[in-house]
């Protein structure tokens, strides 16, 4: 059990499709997980832009049930635990291990702010003790813009101290280079993989011992990413990674998950998947049309998504 190897390469938070009455429609998300996997991206389903956190414990558990039983490979699997409540985080991560996933990706209580490291360090072992599971693979979501909550380094130091081979790696989403690379110069090593929660820093992060990337976009452009994730050493990589940059720089004109989700509607044919969970509002279409006119100047395609899910 202990051996288990830690997830390297480009994951997916991957966006959730909801039925008309806003319902998580499983067997859409397993469409795009498959077309994701056929992509060589992995699965961190109920991420940020999963809209995880409007969902209930109950959804998420379903849901992952649903991808494992449709043969989604669970050692690419990396599904957000963390919630507010220790009982539901505690829930979620047990099940996600008895799954077989190969890690999960938590969030810290986000609700309450200026929480100390000892709270939250007291947090994540509560969670550790009761989970009480040798197969547990901890990787922390670090996304103060959003969170409010901080993982500062001396938390991550004492984690790993604490619990060695249990706290594996981190998403570093606060957007800020120089954090991401001061906690690769202190922590990166073959026992805590570090990943950036975006492509724009993917082979910076690569070029300095990162594992990969965790990012919205890889709903959208995965193959691309997952392509300079494999080849960062190539003398085409910065090429590569300016071409990411500019995709993402389109999508992040616009609120990131409707945006997405619309896009993915266009491309597939499938308009169920334009529906976000309240209080999202669904993208606009004078605004897709924006959306796909700049997607086309940039070259953008969706790799085979029109075939698939047509």
């Amino acid at each position: 059990m202990q051996s288990k190897k830690l997830m390297t390469g480009v994951l997916s938070p991957v966006i959730t499709p909801f039925t008309d009455d806003l319902q998580p429609d499983a067997e859409m998300l397993i469409r795009q997980c498959r077309w994701l996997v056929d992509n060589n991206v992995g699965l961190a389903v109920f991420g940020t832009n999963s809209e995880a956190n409007s969902m209930s414990t109950p959804e998420k558990i379903s849901l992952l049930e649903k991808l494992v039983e449709a043969g989604l490979p669970v050692e690419r699997m990396m599904p957000g635990t963390g919630c507010c409540a220790i009982p539901d985080t505690v829930e979620l991560t047990r099940h996600a291990v008895n799954l077989g996933c190969a890690g999960v990706l938590m969030l810290p209580p986000f609700y309450y702010k200026g929480v100390s490291d000892e709270g939250l360090f007291r947090s994540y072992a509560e969670v550790i003790e009761r989970v009480g599971d040798s197969r547990l693979r901890i990787y922390l979501y670090h996304i103060p813009p959003v969170a409010q909550v901080a993982i500062t380094l001396p938390l991550i130091e004492r984690l790993l101290k604490s619990y060695p081979g249990t706290v594996v790696g981190i998403k570093d989403s606060s957007g800020d280079w120089n954090n991401t690379k001061t906690m690769l110069e202190q922590f990166a090593s073959d026992q805590f993989h570090i990943f950036p929660g975006a492509e724009t820093f993917l082979l910076e992060a690569l070029r300095h011992g990162g594992a990969g990337c965790i990012s919205a976009t890889a709903n959208v452009n995965p193959r691309a990413i997952a392509r300079l994730a494999d080849s960062w050493q190539d003398d085409d990589a910065d090429e590569q990674q300016a071409g990411l940059n500019q995709v993402r720089g389109v999508f992040q004109r616009y609120p990131m998950i409707p945006a997405m989700k619309a896009v993915v509607a266009h491309h597939s044919g499938l308009s169920g998947w334009k529906r976000v969970r309240p209080p999202l509002t669904e993208c606009p279409e004078a605004q897709l049309n924006e959306l796909l006119t700049a997607l086309a100047a940039v070259n953008f395609s969706m790799n085979g998504l029109e075939s698939d899910h047509g």
